[in-house]
């Protein structure tokens, strides 16, 4: 196939040398061009014409999650304006540290120290800081943490502690409402005569006559 496409573009070539009308030359020249790149289409390889498929589906590989060891021993120092945290760890380094550290809390991840990783969290501390001033220290054998307070003066403690006697004082009632309630009751179910009596005691006691509401009626 070749050998003829050879022979046909040699017999329009000179055929297209002894052809003189602008017309017959333009038409031969045409088909010259077609026969040109038909031969070079044949001679192009298949796997050029047919390029191999591309898989649709590819297999990702998922690398196994990471592991922490929690750091529960620490110790700390405080001034009336900033709060210090001591860490023995050694081997941090500064590129292989995750930090997140809130108003209200902080967060430490300390990765690849001798094969291991690390973890230290406070999730609630006991006073706010201010969290764009804190630092962090890291030497060979320790990490020190200095967090700012945002308000000075100190800190009982790392964590927050509820105020367990707060709630109670504000469920415990008011001993005078406890004697208007008593008051209210007695005057609603009690006589005129009852009536009268409660009257002039609670009109005493607001006067300042007596500061026992009930005094009249015992």
């Amino acid at each position: 196939m070749a050998d003829e496409l050879s022979l046909d573009l040699e017999e329009l070539r000179n055929l297209q040398n002894i052809a003189k009308r602008p017309r017959v030359v333009s038409l031969i020249s045409s088909e010259i061009r077609n026969l040109e790149k038909l031969s070079k289409d044949k001679e192009t390889p298949a796997a050029a014409q047919h390029p191999t498929p591309i898989p649709l589906t590819t297999k990702v590989s998922s690398s196994p999650a990471l592991t922490y060891s929690t750091l529960s021993s620490f110790s700390w120092d405080q001034n009336n304006d900033k709060v210090k945290i001591y860490l023995s760890l050694e081997g941090v380094q500064e590129e292989k540290m995750e930090k997140n550290i809130k108003p209200t809390s902080i967060e430490f991840k300390f990765h690849d120290i001798q094969g291991k990783n690390y973890h230290f969290a406070i999730p609630k501390l006991n006073k706010e800081i201010v969290p764009e001033e804190c630092k962090v220290i890291i030497k060979p054998t320790r990490v020190t943490i200095t967090m700012v307070k945002a308000s000075k003066g100190n800190w009982l403690d790392l964590h927050y502690k509820e105020d367990k006697l707060k709630p109670k004082l504000d469920k415990e009632k008011d001993p005078m409402a406890g004697i208007m309630d008593l008051m209210k009751n007695m005057y609603e179910e009690g006589d005129e005569e009852m009536k009268k009596t409660i009257a002039k005691a609670w009109t005493d006691a607001r006067s300042g006559k007596t500061a026992d509401p009930l005094k009249g009626y015992r």
